[in-house]
């Protein structure tokens, strides 16, 4: 599924055909114009414009502070430096939580105002109605168990989930209930490794893991993670690539030495 020699943008059904035939997905998180284009160019299948955006771009803390003008933004910059791509937008925090109609209304304007191909939202049985109702207006949803970061004041941190057999239950349901309600595939992040793998093989479509181990359909990471951009904190599930840190360091220490000169 290689979108430089794709001569369409992929669609969701084209991801529930690739884990039939036993393809891995290629996500990744990212913001920018210019890192779109090159993910586009380098093949990746998947690009979500994450609202982890709130650490990575705009310096806050978690994902809380992220509002729909923010999402808006960075996803029509993600489009158009990527036009053959899938792009997924994340809904940010209470853009879709206080109501179904919310909800609906929000994501519409993903789709109309930054060309988004499907959206993203977090949340199992307590979002399958919502995901229906979206699903059946032609939005496309992306959804998203396990270690929720949008709730995380009340969740207990950032942790592995599924350990004990309750939580192991719960996850199995919510996953049920997303395929059920329409959702084209589902991002599980943070899930015990051998949860995550029978979570995938219980569904038809496509399992996205982050942290939760290689028995997944797919991967995603963040940009920032995976190219070594941010040095204050490193993600236990992130592999890094490249050490991009380092280098502008190097590079912008240069530049300000030969300008002095």
């Amino acid at each position: 599924m290689e979108n430089k020699d794709n001569k369409r943008r992929p669609t969701c059904f084209d991801f529930i055909t690739r884990k039939a035939q036993g393809h891995k997905i290629a996500s990744l998180s990212l913001y920018d114009t210019p890192t779109a284009k090159i993910a586009e160019d380098c093949g990746i299948d998947l690009l979500l414009v994450g609202d982890s955006l709130g650490m990575t771009v705009l310096g806050h803390k978690n994902t809380i502070p992220v509002t729909m003008d923010d999402m808006l933004r960075h996803s029509a910059a993600v489009r158009r430096g990527a036009e053959k791509s899938f792009i997924v937008a994340d809904m940010p925090f209470m853009s879709y939580q206080t109501s179904v109609e919310d909800a609906m209304k929000n994501a519409a304007r993903f789709l109309q105002e930054s060309s988004c191909d499907a959206v993203k939202i977090e949340g199992g049985k307590d979002m399958a109605e919502t995901i229906r109702r979206l699903v059946s207006a032609g939005i496309p949803v992306m959804a998203h168990i396990g270690l929720l970061p949008q709730k995380l004041l009340t969740s207990g941190g950032y942790r592995k989930i599924g350990s004990s057999v309750a939580e192991s239950n719960d996850l199995l349901s919510d996953a049920k209930a997303v395929e059920d309600a329409g959702a084209f595939c589902v991002v599980l992040e943070c899930v015990e490794d051998k949860l995550a793998g029978k979570i995938s093989k219980k569904l038809k479509i496509p399992t996205i893991g982050i942290g939760s181990g290689e028995l997944c359909d797919g991967q995603i990471q963040v940009v920032h993670d995976v190219l070594g951009l941010l040095e204050d904190f490193i993600p236990k599930h992130a592999k890094r690539y490249a050490n991009l840190a380092k280098e502008i360091r190097r590079a912008l220490s240069s530049y300000a030495a030969d300008v002095r000169k």
